[in-house]
């Protein structure tokens, strides 16, 4: 292992997590959902969703191809260190794989997490749920060091992952069509009230929906320069949730289709640029609802593969983990190529509470150095 990142014992993807089978749908879906007062009847209704594709989440495979694919790009660049998967709402849980690791003696953990963008759910609740694993191993007599690299949306290798699934799909529809196809752009949808708190209130650092336009302009950007020609685009949002009079951010991509419909486009290529591996949302909301949706209406439809394991990706990813752990260091960091400004650093400054649910610190203390 290099010097530099003998400053980490292990590399962790923080995720989400996701049913195996049929019979994990129910408490997965308890957990995801723990607080809200959702009943079961609900749940076992959303279910349905997991039912056609017999219980299995894909973001459990997609999620190991992704932590195998960093791990060797470790090793490839002499740098031999075990990454690992611990989740928030279903096996692996955090807690476990944070005690696998402390009970084998690698008690120093670099964390990166599976959503690319900030706001609260999508990196301050695992901050918090990081926060209350430590402090449950604490009680059992273990202890870790745990960190994190900064958010990557703004990364070349993110931004020139999609840029080139992007002009692919793009080629693949003028090919079938002979027409330009509109770009639908698509994230996941957040309440407005999360929305509001996730960025801090000088705007010295984009929210959440403008950390996604910020990212698809320039994807929209390089891939109309690649192409020749100029690409119409927008975002929409998918997946949203809770008690229909409590506002999310818009449009719902099922109605900005019928809107493009109605504006006369024909052909629609589907981005899912908020995401970066398949997992309930894309199979189900992009290819399923989103499709059928577009079916009805009588579009061409096509949807960009996520970036997953795409070398430029892997590769961005890998960069961050070397970029962290020289800033630990000390030592002078390369810093990891971007294709926009950086908003987010690794961690938010003491006191900036505007990526917290509520505007509130953290419920557990989560000790970090500052650098």
């Amino acid at each position: 292992m290099s010097q530099v990142l003998s400053q980490y014992d292990a590399v962790m993807l923080v995720s989400y997590g996701g049913p195996r089978q049929m019979e994990d749908v129910l408490p997965f879906m308890r957990n995801a959902t723990s607080g809200r007062g959702v009943p079961d009847e609900r749940l076992k209704q959303v279910s349905t969703h997991y039912g056609r594709f017999h219980g299995i989440s894909p973001i459990n495979a997609r999620n190991l191809e992704i932590r195998r694919a960093l791990e060797l790009e470790l090793s490839r660049r002499g740098d031999e260190i075990e990454v690992v998967i611990g989740n928030r709402n279903w096996h692996p849980f955090i807690h476990d794989t944070l005690c696998d690791l402390a009970m084998r003696g690698l008690t120093r953990v670099l964390c990166i997490f599976t959503s690319a963008y900030v706001c609260y759910s999508g990196c301050r609740q695992y901050r918090e749920d990081l926060a209350a694993a430590k402090a449950k191993l604490q009680v059992q007599d273990l202890s870790l060091e745990l960190d994190k690299v900064r958010a990557y949306y703004t990364t070349e290798g993110f931004v020139s992952a999609y840029t080139k699934r992007l002009v692919k799909a793009v080629r693949t529809m003028e090919e079938n069509t002979g027409r330009i196809p509109y770009v639908a752009f698509v994230t996941h949808s957040i309440p407005s009230a999360m929305q509001e708190c996730s960025g801090p209130a000088d705007h010295s650092r984009p929210d959440y929906q403008r950390q996604h336009q910020q990212v698809c302009a320039e994807v929209a950007a390089r891939a109309s320069k690649e192409l020749g020609r100029e690409l119409p685009w927008d975002l929409s949002f998918c997946s949203r949730s809770g008690p229909p009079q409590m506002p999310w951010l818009e449009p719902d991509l099922n109605d900005r289709l019928t809107q493009l419909k109605a504006e006369g486009v024909t052909d629609v290529v589907c981005v899912p640029i908020g995401f970066i591996c398949d997992h309930m949302e894309v199979v189900y909301d992009l290819d399923t609802e989103a499709k059928e949706t577009a079916a009805q209406l009588g579009l061409n439809y096509l949807r960009v593969p996520t970036v997953g394991t795409d070398p430029d990706f892997i590769g961005a990813l890998a960069d961050l983990v070397t970029e962290r752990a020289q800033e630990k260091a000390g030592d002078e960091v390369v810093y990891t190529p971007d294709a926009l400004e950086p908003g987010w650093p690794a961690w938010a400054p003491p006191g900036d509470s505007r990526v917290s649910k509520h505007g509130a610190d953290l419920p557990v203390e989560f000790e970090i150095k500052q650098n």
